[in-house]
């Protein structure tokens, strides 16, 4: 017989409240995330959605940062989420990727698209050991590489995404140029 757990996504994407975001931080000190201080506070600033069990509790947390992979040249949305231990068994990665799939996916149609996708870089050994298809089904993401630190590299492109041209692209680095002279959060390479 199969335990089935219930649980609840919730998008956050721009629009997390302070009492969300204690309780995230909290969270990731709680499971040992490796997200504290100064990153922690940066990290809220990206959270895109998280999942809370039948308890009430904090089970997962979505980020994403903007960068620029010198391999893609394109701005891309680089995943990453956080499991708690006690949730690691209840197959809670996927719907929290479809989540953010959706929730940035539209955001971009709604903004110009200022990333053209998502990227993933794969730390956890099970996913790189067990789902070895160029492309994943049901979630699109599709094989392009190996990182600098030798893990594997997935994207997704939203439908519609356009490359930038080089003059947008310059625009953003100077963008990206100003915010780090003014020390606000800034695109990450």
């Amino acid at each position: 017989m199969t335990e089935r757990h219930a649980y609840e996504l919730v998008t956050d994407w721009q629009s997390l409240d302070a009492e969300t975001g204690a309780a995230i931080r909290d969270f990731w000190l709680r499971e040992q995330a490796n997200v504290e201080g100064d990153e922690a506070t940066r990290r809220l600033e990206e959270v895109v959605a998280h999942v809370v069990d039948e308890n009430g509790e904090l089970a997962a947390v979505a980020t994403v940062a903007t960068k620029i992979l010198p391999r893609l040249g394109q701005p891309m949305y680089y995943y990453r989420c956080f499991v708690g231990k006690a949730w690691r068994s209840r197959k809670l990665v996927r719907p929290l990727l479809r989540r953010t799939q959706k929730v940035l996916e539209q955001y971009a149609r709604e903004h110009d698209y200022p990333c053209i996708g998502i990227l993933l870089e794969l730390e956890n050994a099970g996913f790189t050991d067990t789902l070895r298809w160029a492309q994943w089904p049901g979630v699109g993401f599709s094989y392009i590489g190996v990182s600098p630190r030798g893990l594997e590299l997935r994207v997704w492109y939203f439908r519609g995404a356009r490359l930038k041209t080089r003059a947008q692209m310059a625009r953003m680095r100077d963008g990206v140029a100003s915010l780090k002279s003014s020390k606000a959060p800034a695109l990450q390479r």
